[in-house]
């Protein structure tokens, strides 16, 4: 360890009801409780814009060049925590909170179609469920702000970048649950990133 290894987590700002997000909400859990020895907790609130996300994301990246980046975000409907893969570049129709969409439906013209994180979401999504942790593992983040930031990042850090959404409702929405959960998702994320690496 170098002594100061920085880990960026973003939540994202008022959408909708929800008048303080419970992304962000565990966002700011996160840092208090922080992520272990060694490792600085950098912490951000993205407004759910198109524009401002994509400016955010690409200077938290080329400032900070932190380890990992883990972006929080809401799943409506779902009550417990989801691991997504895979970051897709194109299909944004729906409107953000300034009722803006990109022009072209998409994140980055000429990226790839889709980019997925260096961390095996499948194997992890496992080894969280063997240890009776309610998650599920996902490859479609949605195609709204959440899929977009996630984009962005796994472009910007190498796919060294991972999206969790969180439940908005239900036992595990509140953050003196969620939060231990999502330090354990997280530290559990940096743990197979510093593994020893597979060579097949």
């Amino acid at each position: 360890m170098d002594g100061g290894e920085i880990v960026v987590v973003t939540g994202f700002g008022p959408f909708r009801q929800f008048l303080v997000n419970p992304s962000w909400k565990a966002a700011q859990g996160l840092k208090l409780v922080g992520l272990g020895e060694g490792i600085g907790v950098y912490i951000k609130e993205v407004p759910v814009s198109y524009v401002k996300t994509q400016q955010i994301i690409t200077e938290l990246w080329q400032t900070l060049n932190p380890k990992f980046a883990v972006h929080l975000g809401i799943a409506s409907g779902s009550r417990v925590i989801m691991l997504e893969q895979t970051g897709k570049n194109s299909g944004y129709s729906d409107r953000d909170v300034c009722g803006f969409c990109p022009e072209s439906g998409c994140c980055m013209q000429g990226g790839a179609e889709k980019l997925d994180s260096i961390i095996d979401m499948k194997s992890l999504f496992k080894l969280l469920k063997q240890a009776g942790m309610d998650v599920i593992y996902s490859r479609d983040a949605g195609r709204y702000l959440c899929d977009f930031a996630y984009y962005c990042s796994l472009h910007h850090g190498q796919g060294r970048a991972a999206l969790i959404h969180v439940p908005a409702s239900g036992s595990l929405a509140s953050a003196d649950r969620l939060v231990p959960l999502l330090q354990t998702v997280i530290q559990a994320m940096l743990r197979q990133l510093d593994g020893p690496s597979q060579t097949a």
